[in-house]
């Protein structure tokens, strides 16, 4: 087995394309050695980060939020179970939020959300006269007073 991996055997175990890559290694969220060549070699545990990116891209998180992350882990080793756990840890909050914001979403969408449109009958009970509006702008009934972020004032 490779020790290091090209640029495109990382790409087809990933199914992350070649060019998003070479952009997380410019962001700096991945590194990668160079050949005698000059062509791009990674070690095998990319393969975990540019995974972990990817679904983490998948649940809405930013990257400015995936870099923050990969930069609490070691990058002079490979990280070991506990500096994953740690991570993990540390992103609970946040992934939890994501969850209760997605079942939000899913469970009241059929119904009022509570963005004005009033285009629905039952919105007129659930926000006769568009009085959400003071509110501020968004879907009152999906973003209002969800889990790990303040109630809007």
């Amino acid at each position: 087995m490779e020790e290091y991996l090209t640029i495109g055997a990382l790409s087809e175990r990933t199914g992350v394309a070649p060019s998003a890559l070479r952009y997380y290694e410019a962001e700096g969220l991945i590194s990668a050695t160079r050949s005698s060549g000059g062509q791009r070699r990674f070690a095998r545990e990319t393969l975990r980060r540019v995974s972990f990116i990817r679904v983490a891209q998948q649940v809405g998180l930013t990257l400015d939020e995936i870099q923050a992350a990969l930069a609490s882990l070691p990058d002079n080793r490979t990280p070991t179970k506990a500096d994953w756990e740690r991570l993990s840890t540390a992103w609970r909050p946040r992934i939890d939020h994501q969850i209760a914001l997605l079942e939000r979403l899913r469970d009241r969408l059929t119904g009022c959300i509570g963005c004005g449109c009033l285009s629905l009958k039952i919105c007129r009970l659930y926000n006769p006269g568009d009085e959400l509006a003071e509110r501020g702008p968004g879907p009152h009934h999906i973003l209002d007073d969800l889990p790990g972020e303040p109630a809007p004032s």
